[in-house]
Parts: C-alpha cells; sequence; structure tokens
C-alpha cells in the first residue's frame, strides 16, 4: 500500500531521478570497462609469463631493473608481446569508457581484473591461495565495487578547465619527480610493493589526462594546454609500464594487477574529486562511503603484498613456475 501511494503521488519516482546522475548512453561506460579489465588480466598474465621466461634465458633477475639484455630478449618472447597487445586493446576499452562516463565511476571497475588475474595465476603457476590472500582480494573487490555503486548515482562529469589541468600538471610534476628519484635509490631492491604503488600513482594520473584529453576534444580545444596533457600522458605510461616490469620480477601478477585496478583508480578518484570536481554534488555520506571504501581496497592490497605466496620470489628464486 505504502509503495502504491509512493509511486502515485511521484515521490518514489523523483527521488530514483535525483539519485541517478548517469543518463543511459554514460553507463555503456561500465560494461567497456569491464571488457578493459578482462584483457588487462590475460595481458599482466602473458607479460609476467614472458618476463619469468627472460629472467630465466638471461640468467639474471630483473627484479632490480630491466638490463638491456632483459628489453631484448622481451621484444622476442611471443607471450610477452600477446600480454602487451591485450593490454593496448585493454588502454583502448579504458579510453571508451572514459569517453562515455565519468572517472570516478569507470575507473575502478577495473578492479574485477584483479578476481580474474588470481584464478588465471592459480592455474597457471599451481599456488594456492590462502584464507588471508582471498580475505585481501575480497577486500580489494568489496571496497572498489561499492565505492563503484554509490559514485554512479552521485557523480557527474565536470569541463576540464584550464585552471584544472594546470593544477593536474603542477601536481603530476611532483609525483613525477618523486617516482624518478624512488627508481633511483630503490632500483636495486626488489621489493614488489614499491613497484607497484609507483606504478598505479603514475597510471592513476595517466587515466586522468586520458580523461582531459577526450574531454577537451570531444570540446575542440586544440590548444597547447591540450598537447601537454598528451605528452604528460605518453611520460606517464612509459615510466608507469618500467615500474610494472620490475614489479613482475619480484610479485605475482595478482599483486600488481591489485595495484593497477585499487591503487590506480583511488589516485584518479581523488582527482577526480578534488581538482575536477565530480562529486560536488554528492552527499555527505556518499563521501564518508568513499573514504571507507578506499581505506577497505587499500588495506586488501597491503595485504595481497604480505601474505601472497609469491610474494617477493623471482623466477630464478622458484623455477617450477
Amino acid at each position: 500500500m505504502t509503495l502504491t501511494l509512493l509511486l502515485a503521488e511521484g515521490g518514489l519516482t523523483n527521488e530514483l531521478a535525483e539519485a541517478v546522475s548517469l543518463n543511459p548512453i554514460q553507463f555503456w561506460g561500465i560494461p567497456l570497462a569491464l571488457v578493459g579489465a578482462a584483457l588487462m588480466s590475460f595481458g599482466a598474465q602473458y607479460q609476467s609469463r614472458g618476463l619469468n621466461k627472460v629472467e630465466r634465458i638471461v640468467g639474471l633477475s630483473a627484479g632490480s631493473g630491466l638490463s638491456f639484455r632483459h628489453v631484448l630478449s622481451l621484444i622476442r618472447r611471443p607471450s610477452w608481446l600477446v600480454g602487451t597487445v591485450l593490454l593496448g586493446l585493454a588502454v583502448l576499452f579504458q579510453i571508451g569508457s572514459l569517453s562515455l562516463a565519468p572517472l570516478i565511476v569507470v575507473q575502478p571497475v577495473g578492479v574485477f581484473a584483479l578476481v580474474i588475474t588470481a584464478v588465471l595465476n592459480t592455474r597457471f603457476s599451481g599456488v594456492r591461495l590462502g584464507k588471508r590472500v582471498k580475505a585481501s582480494i575480497t577486500m580489494c573487490v568489496g571496497g572498489i565495487m561499492l565505492f563503484v555503486f554509490v559514485a554512479a548515482f552521485t557523480a557527474s562529469d565536470r569541463p576540464v578547465t584550464n585552471q584544472k589541468l594546470v593544477a593536474i600538471l603542477l601536481i603530476f610534476a611532483g609525483v613525477l619527480v618523486v617516482a624518478l628519484i624512488a627508481f633511483v635509490l630503490l632500483r636495486h631492491h626488489s621489493v614488489a610493493l614499491i613497484y607497484v604503488v609507483g606504478a598505479g600513482v603514475l597510471y592513476g594520473f595517466v587515466a586522468t589526462f586520458a580523461k582531459a584529453v577526450i574531454g577537451r576534444f570531444q570540446q575542440d580545444q586544440f590548444d597547447w594546454l591540450t598537447w601537454v596533457c598528451v605528452a604528460a600522458l605518453l611520460v606517464g605510461a612509459l615510466l608507469g609500464m618500467v615500474f610494472v616490469q620490475n614489479a613482475y620480477s619480484s610479485g605475482p601478477p595478482d599483486l600488481v594487477i591489485a595495484g593497477l585496478t585499487v591503487i590506480d583508480p583511488l589516485v584518479a578518484v581523488l582527482i577526480g574529486i578534488v581538482v575536477l570536481n565530480e562529486a560536488a554534488g554528492a552527499p555527505i555520506w556518499a563521501v564518508v562511503v568513499f573514504i571507507l571504501t578506499g581505506i577497505i581496497a587499500l588495506v586488501g592490497v597491503l595485504g595481497l603484498a604480505k601474505f601472497h605466496p609469491q610474494s617477493g620470489h623471482s623466477a630464478l628464486e622458484n623455477r617450477s613456475r
């Protein structure tokens, strides 16, 4: 009876209309992001296998940095090349999703890649995941998906102004300096989490720049600032790829994908909220949910790094892989 009255009076319809910020076309960005996540999973698995094979062939771990011999061997490994192509396709689907929906909605959807990668890695490596690892994966996926659900009903696209772009570029310049210093100082230490966090942060900015460039192209803004963003996107993507390849050597694909699908969207979302104001119309309870789910997902990543049986081992130390 109560539901009938609400429908009759238009109350429920109005409440839902006010809650839903995405139009039907924008919602298509979510399935595109899901396809991209699946491609990312397979691409990461093949790249990881290729790098591990190269380590065994060369007889030198890449955990302390890729050597010229590593690079030459990688471009001749079919598995690594297939993985690279799949990751390239994943990027295309991600760009398509970003062109349709707000950054803070579609970017976190990639966390589904973590589940697929965990299953694939278990089958390929024969390593069984313990309860703590499964709990960590659940925290990553659960935290991010709850975030996406709330964001889908509270976020909205905002125009990317010159002032916002300059702010993002300045922040990225600082992050780039820190990333380069960290890489130089820590490149001889096979700590997968360092590489994973670095790659996640860099790719978070890459996604942001991609969203900004797409928006400006849609607005026919082909000025110098747009091309600076394109250059920053390429620099971030290349350095992020270096971090990822080093992470594969000292950690499992599950952990690498966790960094790219949890830390990456959290950084992109933070920029989307603070700089792009995509959550400007979100109520206080939604902001609280964003913070709590972000913390849960990050704890899940730390759990993966700590409890995963393959963390901290290169292919040279585990020849059964």
